[in-house]
C-alpha cells in the first residue's frame, strides 16, 4: 500500500523485490534491525553490511514505497533554508559542517553508482538560485553567506542561462540529480548482494536498552543489538522529536519540455513556499520531462485541490518549452524548526535505538549522510558531523520557529469544538471522505466506489488530534503532527501514528443529541 494515490514519475520497479525477502519474522536474535527501507534505511543498512554487520531491514509498504519514491532527486549542498539562516541558527562552523556533509552525500552517492550501468541517471549539474519577486537584496545576503559556508557559488547578473526573464541568479557549481526508482534499486540490490534481509511487516514499538527490541503487528518480537529507526518521522515516542518538526505536503507536476528549451540544471526561487524545477528522462525514453514542485502547506491544512493547477500555470507562465502535463502527485516532507535533520540517537533516552528525521526538503541527501552518520555511531566511530545532527539538540537560536509551529499544533485541538464538514453521510459522493459531528463525536467517513461509506473515529492515535479529509490524495490526515491514514480502511501510511483510525459506528443525531 502506497502513502498516496497521486503517480510520480518513479516507478516502483520489480528489481526492488531482493531475494533476502523473508516469508516470515525470524524467531533468532538480530545484530541491526532498520525500520524503514527508504533513502535513510537503506545507507545505513548498506554502511553497516560493509563494515560487516548482519543486518534486516523491515518496512510495511517495500523497498522505496513510503516517501523516497515521492522526491524529485534534487542532490543540493546549496540548502533551501539559506545560509545566513543556517549560520545563525548553527554558527559558522555550523554552516560549514552543513554545506560539507551535504557535499559528502553527493559525492557518496556518484560513487555508488559510477559502476552502475546508466549510473541511475545521475549527472552533475549546476544550481541556481533565484528571487521570485525581484528583490536581490535576498540573493546577495545568501552570497555572502554561501561562500562562507565554503560553497563554490557566483552572482550572475544577467541570469540563468536562457531564462532571463527570472532575472539576476546565484549560480552553485557540482550540484547533482539522480533517478530515483534506479537509485533505490541499486540501494536494495548493493545491500541484498552483502547479505542484507528484508521482512515486510509492520513494526509497532520499539524499545531501548541493552538488548532493544521492535515489535511487529501480531505480536512477534525481533531483539537486536541496535535499532535504527529510519520511517520519515519516529513512531515510537510521542513527544521528544515531535515538538521541534512539522509536516508539509509538497505537490509535484510533470510533463514533456521541447528540447533545449530549458538547462540541465536545479532551479529554485526564494519564496515561502518555493518552487523547485529538474529535470528527467522519461521512463519510456520518448524525450525529456521537466518536474515542478512547490505549492508547500502543512499536512492536514489548507489542503486546495487546485494546487496542481497552479503549478502548471506557474510553470507555462516561467518555463518555455512546457506545453502538456502528464504526471502529478505529492510528498511529505518533515520541516526542522532549524534547518537540519535529526540524526543520532534516539532523544527520548531509549539505549541502543537511533533515529533520523528531519528531512527539510533535502530528503535524499539528509538520508544518505544520515547512513555515513548512524553507521559511524553505532560502529563506535567519531564523526564530525554528530554535534550538528544531534536529535536532542536544543532550539535556542531558532526559538520563533520552534515557537509558532508548537503553536499553530494547539491551534488544531479546536477542531474538537467546530462543526463537521458535511451534516450527513447522504452529501458524499463516491470516493469521496468528510468529517462529521455526532454530539461529543467527530466520525471520520468515506463512500467507495461502490457506495459503501466506511466510518472511523476522527481521533488521531498519536496524540488526540481530529483528522481531515485529504481531496488530493484520498487519506484522513492529521493536521496536528502529519499522521496520514487511508481514506477507505484507516489503515497507518505515515507516522508518527503506529495504530489505525477505530472504525467507529456512525451514530445518529438523536443518540448524538444524547451524549
Amino acid at each position: 500500500m502506497s502513502t498516496a494515490r497521486t503517480l510520480p514519475v518513479w516507478s516502483s520497479q520489480t528489481t526492488f523485490n531482493t531475494s533476502g525477502f523473508l516469508a516470515s519474522p525470524p524467531a533468532e536474535d538480530q545484530d541491526v534491525v532498520v525500520v524503514g527501507a527508504g533513502v535513510a534505511g537503506l545507507v545505513t543498512a548498506l554502511c553497516l553490511a560493509q563494515d560487516g554487520r548482519k543486518v534486516l531491514v523491515i518496512d510495511r509498504q517495500g523497498v522505496g514505497e513510503g516517501e523516497s519514491l515521492r522526491t524529485t532527486a534534487h542532490l543540493a549542498s546549496a540548502l533551501d533554508d539559506r545560509y545566513y539562516n543556517l549560520a545563525r541558527w548553527h554558527g559558522a562552523d555550523g554552516a560549514r559542517l552543513a554545506a560539507a556533509s551535504h557535499a559528502a552525500a553527493i559525492d557518496w552517492i556518484e560513487h555508488l553508482v559510477a559502476d552502475v550501468d546508466g549510473q541511475c541517471g545521475f549527472r552533475r549539474v549546476p544550481g541556481y538560485l533565484y528571487s521570485h519577486d525581484g528583490d536581490t537584496s535576498r540573493l546577495q545576503k545568501e552570497l555572502d553567506a554561501a561562500i562562507e559556508a565554503g560553497l563554490d557559488v557566483t552572482y550572475l547578473e544577467a541570469g540563468i542561462p536562457d531564462l532571463p526573464k527570472l532575472g539576476p541568479a546565484l549560480r552553485f557549481e557540482r550540484q547533482a540529480r539522480v533517478d530515483m526508482d534506479s537509485y533505490m534499486a541499486t540501494l536494495a540490490s548493493q545491500c541484498d548482494a552483502l547479505g542484507v534481509t528484508f521482512l515486510k511487516a509492520d513494526v509497532e514499538q520499539v524499545e531501548g536498552g541493552t538488548a532493544p527490541r521492535a515489535t511487529l503487528a501480531g505480536g512477534a518480537v525481533i531483539n537486536a543489538s541496535a535499532v535504527v529507526v529510519a520511517t520519515n518521522v519516529p513512531f515510537h515516542e510521542r513527544v521528544a522529536i515531535h515538538t521541534k518538526v512539522a509536516p508539509y505536503r509538497t505537490y509535484v507536476v510533470a510533463g514533456p519540455v521541447r528540447d533545449g528549451a530549458l538547462p540541465d540544471a536545479l532551479l529554485w526561487d526564494d519564496g515561502d513556499p518555493y518552487h523547485y524545477t529538474r529535470l528527467v528522462e522519461s521512463r519510456d525514453g520518448s524525450g525529456t520531462l521537466v518536474m515542478i514542485g512547490g505549492e508547500d502547506h502543512k499536512t492536514g491544512q489548507d489542503d486546495d485541490t487546485t494546487a496542481f493547477v497552479r503549478l502548471q500555470s506557474w510553470a507555462r507562465e516561467n518555463l518555455p518549452g512546457v506545453e502538456s502535463f502528464t504526471h502529478g502527485w505529492s510528498g511529505q516532507i518533515i520541516e526542522p524548526a532549524d534547518g537540519l535533520a535529526f540524526i543520532g540517537a534516539d532523544p527520548g533516552g531509549e539505549d541502543n535505538v537511533f533515529v533520523v528525521t528531519g528531512d527539510s526538503g533535502n530528503g535524499v541527501t539528509h538520508g544518505t549522510l544520515g547512513g555515513l552518520l548512524l553507521t559511524d555511531l553505532i560502529m563506535g566511530r567519531g564523526n564530525p558531523w554528530a554535534d550538528l545532527y544531534d536529535p536532542d539538540r536544543k532550539m535556542v537560536r531558532s526559538p520563533g520557529g520552534w515557537l509558532r509551529e508548537n503553536a499553530n499544533v494547539a491551534l488544531q485541538y479546536r477542531d474538537w469544538v467546530g462543526g463537521g464538514d458535511v451534516d450527513d453521510v447522504e452529501a458524499l459522493a463516491p470516493g469521496e471522505g468528510a468529517v462529521l459531528r455526532r454530539g461529543i463525536h467527530r466520525v471520520a467517513a468515506y463512500r467507495t466506489g461502490e457506495g459503501e461509506v466506511r466510518t472511523f473515529s476522527a481521533r488521531c492515535p498519536h496524540l488526540g488530534c481530529a483528522v481531515r479529509w485529504s481531496p488530493q490524495e484520498k487519506s484522513w490526515d492529521c493536521p496536528c503532527h502529519g499522521s496520514r491514514f487511508d481514506g477507505q480502511t484507516g489503515a497507518v501510511l505515515n507516522g508518527p501514528a503506529s495504530s489505525p483510525l477505530e472504525p467507529m459506528v456512525l451514530p445518529s443525531r438523536m443518540a448524538a443529541d444524547d451524549d
